[in-house]
This record gives structure tokens, sequence and C-alpha cells, in this order.
């Protein structure tokens, strides 16, 4: 029997075991143009443990950027500063996986550069609010990205997966869920184009398509993993036919051999296992455990067959050294919710480890 303790092949990696580091968005690169600092390269040394630590969403360009604080793979200083945060945690012996993420509509113009203002598939407003440096402020209406922007912004991604592996990655994984831009083209309420990109199923699965093959191109589909969120409702997101949309996705996947596919699961296992029997390699699941975080429970996925590896956020995040608590059986830090967006090393590198 497969345990959560065993190696795995990832990537061109072998991991030492399969419990990996979720992304998670901290808002704490306070270096100057949005670039990593010293106290993050301490925090993902810190839990070089992991399997695998997939970081938290980096966009891919400056019109990639939905939360304030959150750390760039666009310009030659952000490549530099992540190189301190992998040389840190290939000295522990970890491996790490840098997640490129555009947020698309979800966002608002005070945290973007030069006058820019958030764009999607269409010009169509998501409910809800984002939290900026001036307080809580409304989605507004995206600006619906032109031909010639959507083939622009499949560079954008392509050119931050080079920037990745210069600045010493193992790979990325490529955000196609959460309600951020890959997920905007999938989803009907917010793609409601009516050329190429949009319509039926096939216009719809287009830019994650080209996005993830065009990242395999540059780097080697090897080194790329791709995240999905099937039926997630989070930053209004409203999708249908999900029995045709995803299985389609994957089909054109089939050929690349990545490194990994991310399923964030939703409440409908038979989904989940679908996915999990359709997919050809390895197979990281967020377990759907609402309300309650992912816990050492979720081990048993491993055991029976559900996943290959299983992902940890919350837990992760207060454990630093997760995998050795979780063969132990814990004891465990309490997450602390106040400390989990921006901020200073309180709550964020003063969780200690066991003794």
């Amino acid at each position: 029997m497969t345990t959560a303790f065993d190696p795995i092949a990832l990537g061109g990696k072998h991991p030492a075991n399969r419990v990996v580091m979720a992304p998670m968005t901290r808002s704490r690169a306070f270096g100057p143009g949005a670039e990593p600092t010293e106290l993050m390269a301490t925090y993902y040394a810190q839990r070089a443990s992991a399997g695998l630590i997939v970081t938290e969403g980096i966009q891919p360009s400056p019109a990639g950027q939905g939360y304030p604080d959150t750390p760039g793979l666009h310009t030659s200083g952000q490549v530099q500063a992540w190189r301190t945060v992998t040389d840190a945690v290939h000295r522990e012996g970890g491996v790490i996986f840098a997640q490129l993420m555009h947020t698309g509509r979800i966002g608002h113009p005070s945290l973007l550069p030069d006058g820019l203002v958030p764009v999607g598939p269409s010009a169509v407003a998501a409910k809800g609010r984002v939290y900026t440096h001036e307080g809580p402020k409304d989605f507004v209406t995206p600006r619906e990205l032109s031909e010639a922007e959507i083939r622009q912004t499949i560079d954008d991604f392509a050119a931050a997966a080079r920037n990745a592996i210069e600045a010493g990655f193992d790979g990325v994984e490529i955000h196609g869920g959460n309600g951020y831009l890959i997920h905007q083209f999938l989803a009907p309420n917010a793609n409601r184009r009516t050329d190429a990109w949009g319509g039926d199923t096939e216009g719809r699965i287009r830019f994650a398509v080209e996005v993830v093959t065009a990242v395999a191109e540059a780097i080697g589909s090897h080194r790329v993993g791709l995240r999905i969120s099937p039926g997630n409702l989070y930053n209004d997101i409203s999708e249908d036919n999900l029995g045709e949309v995803y299985p389609t996705l994957l089909d054109r996947f089939a050929g690349l051999k990545l490194a990994y596919l991310h399923l964030i699961a939703g409440p409908d296992r038979t989904l989940t296992a679908w996915l999990r029997k359709a997919w050809p390699g390895p197979f990281v699941l967020n377990p759907f455990t609402y309300p309650d975080a992912t816990g050492a429970g979720a081990l048993k996925l491993i055991e029976d067959g559900s996943a290959d590896m299983v992902a940890y956020g919350a837990l992760f995040l207060a454990n630093p050294d997760l995998p050795r608590r979780l063969a132990a059986g814990g004891p465990f830090n309490t997450p602390d919710p106040a400390t989990f967006y921006g901020g200073d090393h309180r709550g964020y590198t003063d969780y200690p480890a066991l003794d």
C-alpha cells in the first residue's frame, strides 16, 4: 500500500513524501517592484520538508495582480529576488514550483500601476469586494481583452515560466481555478464572447489550452502542473456542463505529459473520482473538507488510491514541519487567521517546529 511518506517521481524530481504545501496568498512581498523578501525566503525554507511546495500566486504581468503586496515574475529584479527563495528551499532539500496566477477581473485599479484596469474575457463585473490599501472596494467592470491582448497574455505566461526556471524553480503550476482569469474563460457567466475564445466548450477551453501549451513549450511539459477547481463558486463563478467542459479540457493535455494535475475538489465526489481516473499522470488532491481545514485524516486518500499527493493549506501555514507532525499524529499548531495576510513575521515565520 502506498502511503503519504513514500517517494514519488514528479517533474523530473523525486520528492521524499507526498505531502504538498498548497499555494497560499500571504501578501508580504514588500520588496521594491513586487519582489520577494528575505522573510519570504525564510518562510518557504522552513517548509522545505514538503514533498512539493507550490508558492503563493505570482502574477505573470503587472496587469495580473489582484491583491495587495503579491509578488511577480515579470522583471529581472523579481527573478533575482526569487532566486534567494529557491536557493533557501533547495539548501533544505525541498522541491518548489511557482504558481502563475493572473487574477483577471478580480482586483481593482488602485492595485495596478500606470493606469491599468482589471481585464477579463468579457466586460462583466464580479459580485463582491476586494481588499486594497485603502480598504475594501467593489470589483469593477473589467475591460474585455482583444484578440491581440489575449495572445499577449499567453506570451506573458510563457515568459513568466521561463523567468521561473531562471529563478531556480523546479517547475510552475498554472492556476486555472478559483475564479481567476483562466477560470473566467471557462465559465459562461464571465465569458460571454461569441468569437473563437468563447461560446461553445471548444471556445471556452481554448485560452486554458493555449496557455498550458505555450508554457509547456517554453520550459518542458514535465515542469508544468495545472490547478483546476470545477464548479467552485469562489469569485462569483458559475459553471454549467462540468461533465463536458473538464473532460474535454483534460483530453487536450493527454499527450503533453504534464508534471501533475492539482484538483481543488468540490462536494461532487463523482466528478473528483472521474477526474482521478481520467488523468494519466500524478494527481494532487486538495480535498473537499468544508467547513474544516484539511487534516491528518486526508492521508488515507493516498492509501486508498484517490490521490497521489494531498495538498495542505492552513495546516501547513501553521506547522512548518507538517510532514513530521503528520507522521507522528500531531500535535498541531493552530493557525491564526488574523495574520494570514500582510504584516510581519508574526503568524508567518514564528510558528514553532517540533523539538
